[in-house]
């Protein structure tokens, strides 16, 4: 194999890799996004319809498709300028290296624990919240303008924050690992079509947030005490405290401990096999 041939052979692998990182990203956005699925499926009608009109020798249809067809990409770039904006923009904010700080099992346990202290005394009294945790998309977006606090969690600074008399309550908090990063942040609302009318501001930010980044949202609702979850473009409504608990200890937990702890488990059963 000569020096030439390897290097076509990496050039074609390199430019497979890019295909599928364009592919990977523009599916991963679509799925979040609910704009981008509509002209998806806008688009694939026109094909279809297209596809028809050939097999039939539909003319007329034919020729407004190939207008449609011709022109339609600089329309669509037109129209939905700010989607494709908003998708550049989450591109541009994903963090190759990873998260800021990944947590150990102790500093996972006790943020954990600071935030539910936090939230069942909210939800006992009923006084609006939104916290969100930043994973690997940076949410440095909304943390500039944001009033900067730089602290570590703790249950009764969360309290403070949210307390009705504190100027800072009617925004939300970013966490980033086991620092409260900011106070009074705001965030882009949700325009899902099919938000349950009754739910507020609050979850309609932390919805949109969950639709935007692959942040965790959480709320707590002012008017009746209940907690919610947004995560991956999904709203967990009206959750028990230990609902609440587990959803968010898993979400928290890197992808790959739990191959980790999987092996563990394994190794165990296969050890308690042996003994037995």
């Amino acid at each position: 194999m000569t020096l030439m041939s390897m290097w076509g052979i990496i050039t074609k692998i390199i430019d497979i890799g890019i295909v599928w990182l364009m592919f990977y990203y523009l599916l991963k956005n679509l799925r979040n996004n609910v704009k981008l699925v509509l002209i998806f499926k806008g688009v694939a009608i026109i094909v279809v319809i297209k596809i028809f009109s050939n097999l039939l020798n539909l003319y007329t249809i034919g020729l407004l498709l190939e207008y449609v067809i011709s022109w339609g990409p600089l329309a669509l770039i037109i129209i939905f300028q700010p989607e494709i904006r908003a998708v550049l923009e989450s591109i541009g904010r994903s963090q190759l290296l990873g998260r800021h700080k990944v947590l150990t099992v102790d500093e996972r346990e006790k943020v954990v624990y600071e935030i539910m202290n936090a939230i069942e005394y909210l939800k006992r009294n009923r006084i609006g919240a939104l916290i969100v945790v930043e994973r690997n998309i940076s949410l440095q977006e909304y943390i500039a303008p944001a009033q900067k606090i730089y602290a570590d969690i703790t249950a009764p600074l969360l309290e403070a924050i949210f307390m009705p008399p504190n100027p800072l309550h009617d925004g939300g908090v970013i966490i980033q690992g086991d620092r409260l990063t900011c106070a009074g942040a705001v965030f882009k609302t949700s325009m899902n079509p099919n938000i349950n009318k009754k739910l507020g501001t609050r979850h309609r930010a932390a919805l949109g947030i969950a639709e935007e980044t692959d942040a965790i949202a959480l709320i707590v609702s002012e008017e009746t005490g209940r907690i919610s979850v947004a995560v991956d473009s999904n709203l967990h409504y009206n959750l028990t405290l230990e609902e609440f608990k587990i959803l968010l200890l898993d979400e928290l937990k890197p992808k790959m401990e739990v191959f980790y702890d999987a092996d563990e488990y394994d190794e165990e059963d296969k050890e308690g096999d042996q003994d037995e």
